[in-house]
């Protein structure tokens, strides 16, 4: 018998008996689609775990912190009574830019600010970049441009998500309480910027007006000598660049709003002249120290291979480092681990399916004894009843397999808009937490099949071994 006649004589088998060729490739469909879906889930978080780093400025990134305080304004006491300073300012800097291997090294300030445009407001953790530094983010903007430097007046850019920080002064209710987006538009409209968030009180707030002198009088201040209080400074900022996306495109900047470094250092160091800046290392006596000190400092390498040998050298002049390419390693491991679980609870699934083709195919040898008995007399080698068999057990395993990738992409596109649309990847986070690429496709339908020529291997040989004679005259 050559091929063509087996392939025809499987199908017809299969054709006969419609309903059990059916239930048993829904198992297989069942076990196929199990397996990819949670699989698809370890590669989603994989995928945006690569997303997340590639934001974050990829894997030549390098974030440096203060040795005894992430917000890197640590100050060490010794026992002469001397302060060891471990802290990240512009000399340092220097020192890193000048490094072998460095190709860019960008402090970054972080400091809370309230933001109101009429009864909205919203508390936003305000980052002063360099030029360079916000460059390196290679932030997507939907409209505008990066900061201007030099203009003495501080420009923003807005992530797309930064909308949904605003709620109404008077209820509190915001859009995650009403659903509808703040009537604000970012990219023109002017907003006040309040940095003293401590001592402002938003109940004394007035309203928006059309100042633009940079300041206005609502917010109070208290004067702990006199008692009495003093308005805080308000300043007038516009939007220089809105970052692109809506409010489901969610990213590591979907809600950061980021401004020029140097014009913010000017902004903080008038309004807070002879003060303490918010965020800045102070003495014991309370006093405010000379310089200005950065929360981090981002450093990019020349090339991968150099980063660990970069990050080695900073971490020996006693400072915190952290690199995406050590942390992308920490979580592939942790990935595989999951991928691993999710996978092997699927399989359960397709095991199951294995044994219902194991059944189907036995019980098709003693419905077909005499049809094999026939053959046999007839010359049909046993290798052609065998190959016969597994055809047919790997039909079944293709069809299931087929089936089952074409539910897996139904079942991950709907896990992909429920979870998009509930919004439970909010944190800064891609919403593709199902992943299915091509090479996952094609293993499942190998890996179905294989189940099926597996599960169709006992059946084959039993029917290699039934005596011609008996078989015949079996009723």
């Amino acid at each position: 018998m050559n091929w063509n006649d087996l392939l025809r004589m499987s199908i017809n088998s299969l054709r006969r008996r419609k309903l059990r060729t059916f239930l048993t490739v829904l198992g297989v469909l069942i076990g196929t689609a199990s397996i990819v879906v949670m699989i698809s889930l370890g590669l989603g978080m994989q995928q945006s775990l690569y997303k997340e780093v590639e934001q974050s400025g990829g894997l030549t990134s390098i974030t440096v912190t203060g040795s005894d305080n992430s917000d890197g304004m640590t100050t060490e006491s010794m026992g002469s009574g001397q302060e060891t300073e471990k802290r990240i300012d512009d000399q340092l800097v220097e020192k890193i830019s000048k490094m072998d291997h460095v190709k860019l090294a960008a402090p970054i300030y972080e400091t809370s600010v309230i933001l109101l445009k009429g009864f909205y407001m919203a508390y936003v953790q305000l980052q002063g970049m360099t030029p360079e530094g916000l460059k390196s983010l290679n932030m997507d903007l939907g409209d505008g441009t990066l900061p201007k430097t030099g203009t003495g007046h501080l420009e923003l850019i807005f992530g797309n998500g930064v909308i949904t920080d605003f709620y109404e002064t008077g209820s509190g209710n915001g859009y995650y309480d009403t659903g509808k987006v703040p009537n604000i538009n970012l990219m023109k409209d002017s907003l006040f910027m309040i940095t003293d968030t401590e001592n402002y009180n938003s109940d004394s707030s007035a309203a928006f007006g059309d100042s633009t002198d940079g300041t206005a009088g609502a917010g109070s201040q208290s004067d702990s000598g006199t008692g009495q209080t003093k308005p805080v400074q308000k300043y007038v900022v516009r939007a220089s660049g809105v970052i692109n996306g809506g409010l489901d495109d969610y990213s590591n900047n979907y809600d950061s709003v980021f401004c020029d470094l140097e014009t913010l250092k000017q902004l903080l160091r008038k309004e807070y002249a002879g003060k303490v800046i918010p965020g800045q290392p102070q003495t014991k006596a309370g006093k405010a120290l000379k310089g200005f000190y950065y929360t981090s400092l981002k450093v990019k390498a020349d090339d991968i291979d150099h980063v660990n040998e970069v990050a080695d050298v900073i971490r020996n002049m006693g400072y915190n480092v952290e690199t995406n390419a050590e942390y992308l390693d920490s979580m592939k491991s942790q990935f595989a681990i999951v991928q691993a679980v999710l996978g092997g609870i699927g399989a359960v699934s397709l095991l199951v399916a294995a044994i219902g083709i194991a059944n189907t195919m036995m019980m098709s040898i003693y419905e077909r004894t005499k049809e094999i008995g026939v053959m046999k007399v007839l010359g049909c080698s046993l290798r052609n009843i065998r190959e016969m068999f597994l055809l047919e057990a790997a039909f079944i395993g293709l069809l299931g397999g087929i089936a089952g990738n074409i539910l897996s992409f139904v079942m991950s596109a709907a896990i992909n808009i429920i979870v998009g649309s509930s919004g439970a990847m909010s944190m800064g986070t891609d919403s593709t937490i199902s992943y299915i690429p091509w090479w996952l496709v094609l293993m499942s339908m190998v890996f179905a099949v294989l189940v099926g020529v597996l599960a169709g291997y006992f059946p084959a040989k039993r029917a290699m071994k039934l005596s011609p004679l008996a078989a015949i005259r079996n009723e």
